[in-house]
């Protein structure tokens, strides 16, 4: 998770340097490679059939998931909040339905800087020792060097040649550590690639360089790895068409029927972490994904080249450690739809996980959200239904009246709404046409808003012929109240009566209207990142960030969008590291 050339002889004394180099580590590190084979863990003992075919064995690692923020982690696999991987990790991960794992490796903090860039041996044994426990548990597995990418990989070109060297001895290593284990075990070759002050075109001769060695260092290294399926990323993993096609030319060109493209996908970036108003999982969004998978399809898939997704979900979402930046239901609607296209591409998807705070807890080995990963698994078989919100709000303040929402029945069919183990009754309690318009009558509404407290009143299940039913809540609301405050730009909140509502975006516009915040380019500012909600202090957190990026001695309006669709105006001024907000009353 989670973007001019050398002179041609100069470059070719470096690949010569490379290559000895690399038979160097093959033939003189046998310390620290042949201890990491033999010693710790033994051969696994499973045996799973690999098909001979490489679209066929992707395509048999479907699902899979990512061992995030672990033996990727800097500088040590516990550093970024996880426990230590074990093999009772991966059974639960083989038993809740996964056929595969990739495990990201980080080797920078592992690993000499300079010649011959000797990965300790305990290190190379203990990234052993997770490989054998997840293949012992029945699963693929894909390894990789990962946040090198960033941290020495990307110092090409300016360092072309150090960097060569680097890479091609650390695969050297890797290779002869794992070349005696099952075909089951996966390569790939870099993680996100990436290259500092480097045109368009550089940088695709410098990915093709280091996919091409990769190739050849392991391919040489003998035993299973003659044969092992190799992974290849485009840049930084995008799956824009231009490099998919760089990718696509690299594979053909090495002529061998054991590659496998990978790219990653996060959403439409505006919706995945909520910015630039992307508060919903709308039309755009979705064509995002459909283009997405259907370049996937067509540049690697149709032509005999496997698609392996090695990391999807979205970047700002689930982190239960903080106050959630996408809305519940439309980001399910994502994983529903990602899951369908997925299958529709022949692409095998890889959940990216980072940790004990988002999906699996790897201190209890539950599921953090269990109806979210429901809806994950879900999608690798069957469609589900869903519709416009996850929401009916009903104004507190006003009469009662008929409220609606659209259905999105996915190819299936609506069988109606339940209440607990009560189903509604169709013409009396709500009204359906064409299987896509729900509308609750008043008098349902009445029934289930009970005493009319604020916030959630009940919960319903629209259920469809297949797929999980779509969890509709009713909330009791009124259009939040915000209150003057003062305080500094290292600690400023505003007092907000929330009144059941939830906040979804908000607008920062100087008084010419231009933008106002970090986010210069719209006037959509980033969730959690600009503001917060904190609705268990009844405030709005405005971040430092935000306001140590405001103009001094100039009014800014914010403009707090919620997700019943009510708007709040809000002046504040910053003065110095003084900050003083202001309500702006309701228009009448």
């Amino acid at each position: 998770m989670k973007d001019s050339g050398q002179p041609a002889r100069r470059r070719a004394r470096g690949r010569l340097a490379s290559l000895l180099l690399v038979l160097a580590v093959m033939l003189g590190l046998s310390g620290g490679t042949s201890a990491a084979t033999t010693d710790g863990a033994a051969q696994p003992a499973q045996s799973t059939r690999v098909p001979a075919r490489a679209k066929d064995a992707v395509a048999a690692m479907q699902p899979s998931w990512n061992l995030g923020n672990t033996l990727d982690a800097i500088p040590d696999e516990t550093s970024w909040g996880n426990p230590k991987a074990t093999g009772e990790l991966f059974d639960t991960v083989r038993r809740d339905g996964f056929r595969s794992v990739r495990i990201p490796v980080t080797w920078s903090d592992h690993q000499s800087a300079t010649a011959p860039y000797t990965v300790d041996a305990a290190y190379l044994s203990r990234v052993k020792q997770v490989v054998d426990e997840a293949l012992d548990a029945g699963l693929y597995v894909v390894v990789n060097v990962h946040h090198d990418s960033w941290q020495w990989i990307n110092k090409m070109p300016a360092d072309h040649d150090g960097v060569l060297a680097r890479f091609d001895a650390t695969w050297a290593q890797i290779s002869g550590t794992f070349r005696d284990e099952p075909r089951t075990l996966l390569f790939e070759s870099v993680n996100e690639p990436q290259f500092e002050n480097a045109t368009a075109e550089q940088k695709t001769k410098l990915l093709r360089e280091l996919n091409t060695s990769f190739h050849k260092v392991v391919r040489s290294s003998g035993g299973g790895n003659t044969d092992r399926l190799l992974v290849l990323p485009t840049e930084a993993a995008t799956p824009g068409q231009t490099l998919m096609d760089d990718l696509y030319t690299t594979i053909k060109s090495l002529s061998d029927r054991n590659l496998v493209a990978t790219v990653h996908y996060y959403s439409w970036y505006p919706f995945s972490v909520n910015i630039a108003g992307g508060t919903h999982y709308d039309e755009v969004a979705q064509k995002d994904l459909d283009d997405a998978f259907a370049r996937m399809h067509d540049t690697f898939v149709a032509k005999g080249i496997p698609v392996y997704l090695g990391e999807y979900g979205l970047l700002g979402w689930p982190d239960h450690n903080h106050p959630s930046r996408v809305e519940r239901g439309e980001a399910l609607k994502y994983y529903e739809q990602l899951g369908h296209a997925a299958r529709l591409a022949g692409v095998t998807t890889a959940l990216w996980d980072p940790g004990t705070w988002a999906y699996l807890n790897r201190e209890t080995l539950k599921w953090t959200d269990p109806a979210l990963f429901a809806w994950i698994r879900s999608s690798w078989t069957t469609r589900s239904g869903t519709a416009s919100f996850d929401k009916i709000y009903v104004p507190k303040s006003e009469p009662i009246t008929a409220e609606g929402l659209t259905l999105n029945p996915n190819g299936t069919r609506f069988r109606g709404l339940w209440h607990g183990r009560t189903k509604l009754v169709e013409g009396r309690d709500y009204t359906v046409s064409d299987n896509k318009r729900l509308v609750l009558t008043a008098g349902a509404l009445t029934r289930l808003t009970g005493d009319r407290a604020y916030g959630v009143n009940a919960t319903l299940q629209a259920r469809f012929s297949s797929g999980l039913p779509w969890q509709i809540e009713v909330v009791t609301y009124d259009t939040p109240v915000l209150s003057d405050a003062t305080g500094r730009t290292g600690a400023f909140t505003v007092p907000t009566e929330y009144r059941g509502d939830e906040l979804a975006t908000m607008e920062a516009r100087y008084g010419d209207g231009s933008n106002a915040g970090q986010t210069s380019w719209t006037p959509y500012q980033e969730f959690n990142s600009a503001f917060s909600p904190d609705y268990a202090k009844d405030t709005i957190i405005l971040t430092p960030e935000f306001l140590n990026a405001l103009r001094d001695g100039e009014q800014v309006t914010l403009t707090f969008h919620f997700y019943s669709d009510a708007e709040v105006m809000y002046h504040v001024e910053k003065s110095g590291d003084s900050v003083t907000g202001t309500r702006v009353p309701p228009a009448s």
